[in-house]
Order: structure tokens, then sequence, then C-alpha cells
């Protein structure tokens, strides 16, 4: 299927309207709230020395860690881990394990047999970098459009 930007828009913003996000949002408890709703773990994965790929999915058996860089500003972080996340979320999957010498040797104490799946972005070249990297872009501007919990309680203390 051929994919326009604006057919990827809408596909990314029905994601991103059936997402549990907050405001303020928080990128460690959307991750949790995701994790919840699939059934599986999720672990955020802080890292240094990640080079070009600032960003890491690897999916074992029994969970799905994001591996981000560190050594950049907490909104560049932030953004990092979307983008993983919006994987996961767009059902992107890689079989092809071909980076595992460069991945050891980031997580030298990684056995390789546990790995089912990896992606790392190093360009937007990639159909599904391209998705991921705007639905990392439409979850952060829908959570900036969420009424603050604290309004949502004192609207309904006031009605209680």
């Amino acid at each position: 299927m051929v994919w326009t930007l604006r057919r990827l828009r809408r596909r990314c913003e029905a994601i991103a309207a059936d997402l549990p996000l907050t405001n303020p949002f928080d990128v460690h408890d959307l991750c949790q709230r995701v994790a919840l709703r699939r059934g599986r773990p999720i672990h955020l994965v802080p890292i240094t020395g990640m080079g070009e790929a600032h960003g890491l999915l690897m999916s074992t058996d029994s969970a799905d860690l994001i591996f981000h860089e560190v050594a950049t500003s907490w909104p560049h972080q932030e953004h990092i881990v979307l983008h993983e996340l919006s994987h996961l979320l767009c059902g992107h999957y890689c079989e092809d394990l071909t980076a595992a010498g460069e991945i050891r040797a980031l997580i030298p104490h990684l056995d390789a047999k546990v790995v089912r799946s990896m992606l790392a972005r190093t360009s937007y070249q990639a159909p599904e970098e391209l998705e991921a990297e705007l639905l990392a872009s439409v979850v952060r501007q829908q959570a900036e459009l969420v009424i603050p919990d604290t309004i949502n309680s004192r609207i309904r203390a006031a009605f209680d």
C-alpha cells in the first residue's frame, strides 16, 4: 500500500487518540500505561555512546526494552523514547539482527539468543521510521491538548 503523508498522519492521529495521555505529560508514565494495556513490560534503559542511533527498540520473549541516549537534552531523550515506543504502537517488527555485533558492544552482558527483534534508528528513509517519527510528534502534540488532571478533579468535585 502506498502511504501518502496525509494518510500516514491520519493513522498516527488515530493511534495517538487511543492512548492514555495525561497533562502534564510524563513519557515514563505513558510507557507504563502502554505496557499494562499490552500485558507486556516495557523497560526504559538509559545508555551513553549510542552513536548515530540515539534510540533502540529491542524485544525479547518476556519484555520490550527501549534504549535511549542520555548524553542529550531531556526533550530529545523524551522524543527518542516516544519514537521507539511508536514502533511498538505501530506494530513495526524487524527480524534483521545484523547489527547484533554493534549492540553487543553497547550492551556486552546481553545474551543475543534472547533477542527476537531489534530496531535502531539511523535515518528516516524507511517508511516505518517516518511513521514512528510522525507518531512520536503527534503523541507529544496531543498530550498538550489534554485537560490537566487537576482541572478535571476540580470540575468533578464541584458536581459531587
